[in-house]
């Protein structure tokens, strides 16, 4: 069989096996209703709730399941207002990106395949002031920034940064002007009181998912590793994992406080730690979220020791908490120009606020600005300090989400029955009929 014939026969079965996909809009009073049926492979289920994920569409409540070598999935939806979905052009996205090989969404600018763009990533220890000297260095070196995305959890930052050069509006190709980018940005990120090294690449942009990337990177960082003289009491995300017996499948459920795109942030930490997820379920009530898998690793076996069980809850943890910094949320959405995200940071940084995440992004001239802010200390920011960035800001738009206070924090008391009464609870498993 020649190359031909291979690439044809590749391309058989991938349309013989691609996704199913059914919508129902009669089916829940509340949402629309998704199906979605899959060959059960390694990381198939991450793909469907990464296509969900970057339509902007929230779930509310999901349920998977394997047969044979089919991954059934049943998603419940809704819009950002929280009303069904109603343009066929989402339905017909979600056959189109599922049915392709890379299975990824361009609709939030979360994926850039320009070849006209350099892509920075930086991982490092966390502290006031990182990213607007950062900003600066790119600024001086006349980087212009087009896209960015910004984590920090656990005393660690993760960055992923789309470039051009500020004088062509294209990618740098002078390999002495990323040579001196990348030391740079390296002394910047350098602690002297970390051990920890950081790590700055610098690289053509291929496929690149921003979301799963950073997970990546903080997972390789070890921000999941907590000192004990770093616990510093706040209430976490009740993860457990137990063993199932006699159906050699541990159990792995986590309830917190819901927000958007957390089912897609476990999903992918579960896929990243080589686990298989075979049943699972998720409910939401708008303000807390239980979820629950039936995981295998890879190799086929369970967890198969407490130190195992105790890295899977501490990740999944970990995986929750990145994008739910606590602190104020600023949005920022004004014309663009070279140097405002450095004018920008640095504002927020001369007024005392540490930025624990930011998303940047530009398009059509117009540049948008999202932060998550506290003071240099961690605690919640002074009203009087965003008047004053009011004033600095002259005709810059900047908008305060929700209320100059924190956040509320998830109750000690961790009770599933509102949301969840043993629906998977072993060795049962009645309602996917393998009693």
């Amino acid at each position: 069989m020649d190359d031909h014939d291979v690439d044809a026969y590749a391309k058989l079965l991938r349309r013989v096996n691609s996704p199913r996909v059914v919508v129902d809009n009669d089916a829940c009073e509340h949402a629309t209703v998704i199906q979605v049926d899959t060959v059960k492979r390694q990381g198939a289920l991450l793909e469907v709730v990464q296509v969900l994920t970057d339509l902007n569409l929230a779930i509310t409540k999901a349920y998977m399941s394997s047969d044979g070598v089919w991954f059934m999935n049943v998603f419940y939806v809704t819009d950002d207002h929280g009303n069904k979905i109603r343009d066929e052009g989402v339905f017909n996205c979600i056959e189109k990106a599922l049915e392709s090989d890379a299975c990824m969404v361009n609709s939030t600018g979360k994926i850039l395949l320009s070849k006209d763009h350099n892509l920075i990533e930086l991982t490092g220890t966390d502290r006031p002031g990182l990213l607007s000297e950062v900003c600066a260095v790119l600024t001086d070196l006349r980087c212009n920034v087009v896209n960015a995305e910004i984590w920090a959890h656990n005393a660690r930052a993760a960055a992923v940064i789309h470039i051009t050069d500020q004088s062509t509006g294209t990618a740098i190709e002078d390999p002495r002007k990323l040579s001196l980018i990348k030391k740079l940005l390296y002394n910047v990120l350098k602690d002297h009181g970390d051990f920890r090294t950081p790590i700055v690449s610098i690289s053509a942009p291929g496929e690149i998912h921003t979301g799963r990337r950073l997970h990546q990177m903080m997972f390789a960082a070890r921000d999941f590793e907590r000192p004990d003289s770093e616990i510093d009491g706040s209430v976490r995300p009740d993860v457990t994992v137990l063993d199932c017996p006699g159906r050699d499948y541990t159990v792995v459920t986590a309830t917190s406080i819901d927000r958007p795109k957390l089912l897609f942030d476990t999903v992918c930490t579960l896929t990243d730690m080589q686990y298989l997820v075979f049943h699972g379920a998720v409910v939401t009530d708008g303000k807390k979220s239980y979820q629950e898998y039936y995981i295998r690793h890879v190799d086929g076996f369970p967890t198969s020791s407490e130190a195992e069980r105790q890295r899977v809850i501490e990740c999944i943890q970990a995986a929750i908490e990145r994008r739910a910094s606590e602190g104020l949320q600023l949005e920022l959405f004004t014309d663009d120009h070279f140097g405002l995200l450095s004018y920008i940071t640095r504002i927020l940084r001369e007024n005392g606020l540490w930025a624990k995440s930011a998303e940047i992004s530009t398009r059509n001239g117009k540049a948008k600005h999202n932060y998550i802010v506290t003071d240099v200390s961690g605690n919640p920011v002074d009203p009087k300090t965003i008047f004053l960035i009011h004033q600095q800001m002259g005709q810059t738009v900047l908008q305060v989400k929700g209320n100059l206070s924190v956040p509320p924090k998830f109750p000690q008391e961790t009770s599933r029955s509102f949301l969840f009464r043993g629906l998977f609870r072993c060795p049962s498993f009645q309602n996917f009929g393998l009693s």
